[in-house]
């Protein structure tokens, strides 16, 4: 290849080449698709150098990490992040976006790091998790944002349409005789297609029994063979389930008293019950999710509100909120039985709806400034608009 494209590769290149391909071209199988992003990086490197140039070019990694991101079609810079640098700034990154579950973060991030320092069992998936806790505190953003902050693919199944005992064949592929039988599994797919994931089962007991039989294959060998006898790899999966299994409970223990340590213990019946000892035993751990008080809620807010700000920026429409108004929408948007769900939902009635009108046709149509404040116990918007 050196010859045939007049370029020399470095040892890095070649290494690279050989992990990276591994790590995100999984249609194919090595040494063949490793040779192939060789061959590529020469190709376009040939193409793109220079004419009449004598001395041959050099083919470093970061030439193969751009062949790898066009053939996996990935961001590059998914690709060239350096894993160890993830690693170390996971913690603080996953604490800037997640509020109030600092316990629930670290009891997450110090499993993915014994792992990854090759400390735990290399058969079996990188971590299996069970979250707990009441509805709305962030069960299900943290293993989004987790997947954004490592770079990796989420994949989501809502276990709640896989309550009949036939639906649980659709995971791993449909019996012979039955349409799709040739189609393979949802979940073996997404997995041999992208094997360097957090694979998300959200509200797990709402799902069929037997999807724990299929759950504790995975977490014991990280391995499941769909219907056309194919198998998939799990060993590069975190594995993250979430149950509101004692929320209820938990909710009526948590008006008017803050007892954590009851709460606890009403988590903790709550998941012997309803999860076999069998299940209980092969999980990386049972991490527990606190309840939110007035000032992680107030976090929220202004999380939500700066999420909208970027989107008005494009409009040239700035916005800032009064410290009261901010405590209306944490009040009447936050309860302890249902969580922060309610405040995204606050924030869009109150005060992404307003913005509609105003930026199509009315005075911030050409940009300007909003001010959210507080009057006579409503949201009121009051606003500058620019000069055309």
């Amino acid at each position: 290849y050196q010859d045939y494209h007049q370029v020399r590769y470095t040892d890095g290149a070649l290494k690279s080449a050989a992990e990276l391909s591994a790590k995100y071209i999984n249609d194919r199988f090595l040494p063949d698709k490793a040779i192939d992003v060789i061959d590529e990086a020469g190709s376009f490197t040939k193409i793109n150098q220079i004419q009449g140039k004598k001395r041959k070019t050099v083919i470093k990694s970061q030439n193969i990490e751009k062949v790898v991101a066009s053939i996996a079609k990935i961001p590059k810079k998914t690709v060239s992040k350096s894993e160890i640098g993830q690693l170390k700034r996971l913690e603080s990154g996953l604490k800037k976006v997640i509020f109030g579950q600092n316990q629930a973060i670290d009891h997450l991030t110090n499993s993915i790091k014994r792992c990854r320092a090759g400390l735990s069992d290399s058969e079996k998936p990188v971590a299996s998790f069970l979250f707990v806790g009441p509805t709305g505190v962030g069960k299900t953003e943290l293993a989004r944002q987790l997947a954004l902050l490592m770079g990796v693919a989420l994949h989501r199944f809502d276990m709640s349409e896989y309550r009949e005992k036939h639906t649980v064949a659709r995971l791993i592929g449909a019996p012979p005789g039955y349409v799709g039988f040739d189609q393979g599994g949802l979940l073996t797919e997404v997995i041999r297609k992208k094997p360097y994931s957090v694979l998300l089962l959200d509200e797990i007991e709402k799902a069929h029994p037997d999807i724990f039989n299929v759950l504790l294959q995975i977490m014991d060998y990280a391995t499941l063979t769909d219907n056309n006898g194919k198998k998939a790899d799990f060993r590069n999966v975190i594995l993250i389930m979430t149950s509101n299994a004692g929320a209820r409970d938990l909710g009526s223990q948590r008006v008017g008293f803050g007892d954590t340590s009851q709460n606890q213990e009403v988590l903790k019946d709550a998941v012997e019950k309803f999860f076999s000892p069998e299940f209980r035993n092969r999980l990386d751990k049972v991490i527990e999710f606190n309840n939110l008080d007035q000032l992680v809620v107030l976090k929220i807010v202004k999380k939500f509100i700066a999420e909208f700000a970027l989107q008005l920026k494009e409009k040239k429409v700035t916005i800032s909120i009064s410290k009261a108004a901010s405590l209306w929408i944490a009040q009447k948007g936050y309860s302890p039985i249902f969580g922060a769900r309610e405040i995204s939902r606050l924030v869009q009635d109150k005060i992404k709806n307003w913005f509609v009108d105003e930026i199509l046709f009315n005075r911030l149509k050409n940009g300007g400034k909003a001010f959210v404040t507080l009057k006579d116990d409503q949201i009121f918007i009051k606003v500058t608009p620019l000069k055309p």
